[in-house]
């Protein structure tokens, strides 16, 4: 009764099943990896844009906010023109932040489909338990167990995926959103200094 041993006396279905669910569940690790590193890449550029520091990210919003104070509008006031800096400014980090959650619909689907595909391995599994127990003329354990171990297989995988993308959306798109609240923040106290050295 190993894993693999499970796998090997699992039907056609099952077997699809749960290489299915165990693909899922590498997908699911591999995002909330890559939600992680953006989280992160975030922070560092909200750190940038508080003190200064070098940050890749940061400097292509910057250098947007650049262009844009550095793009005269006669009679503009300057409340309309750090507005302006602004909105550019927050456009840009928009699209980083964007890029930064595209793993974050994904780790939905994983969390909402994978008990639904588990719990097919789950039917699939009693069927033929009851079916051995109608060809065999025989309830004892022997006959049911196989079936029934597919069938708690299959749910223990659609757990094993479901679970840690179900916690992954909810931690990673908290920490996301605080990481791209930070860096409006950064934003905002950016746009009078770009404004004046355009001026300047």
């Amino acid at each position: 009764m190993t894993p693999v041993g499970l796998f090997l006396q699992a039907g056609m279905v099952g077997k699809a099943v749960i290489v299915a669910l165990l693909a899922l569940s590498l997908w699911c690790w591999a995002l909330i990896a890559e939600a992680a590193w953006s989280a992160r890449a975030l922070r560092r550029a909200a750190r940038a844009g508080r003190d200064g520091s070098p940050d890749k990210c940061f400097t292509h919003v910057e250098a947007a906010g650049r262009a844009a104070a550095a793009h005269d509008r006669t009679g503009e006031t300057l409340a309309d023109t750090r507005g302006r800096v602004a909105e550019t400014m927050h456009r840009a980090a928009g699209e980083l932040t964007a890029r930064a959650e595209r793993s974050l619909p994904n780790l939905a689907i994983i969390a909402s489909a994978s008990p639904f595909i588990g719990l097919l391995g789950t039917v699939w599994g009693v069927i033929t338990s009851f079916s051995g127990i109608a060809q065999s003329q025989d309830t004892s354990l022997a006959v049911v167990a196989p079936g029934i171990a597919e069938a708690l297989a299959a749910t223990a995988m659609g757990l094993a995926a479901a679970i840690p993308a179900s916690i992954g959306y909810t931690r990673l798109g908290a920490t996301l959103a605080a990481a791209a609240q930070s860096l409006g923040r950064a934003i905002d106290g950016r746009v009078v200094g770009l404004v004046a050295d355009a001026e300047a």
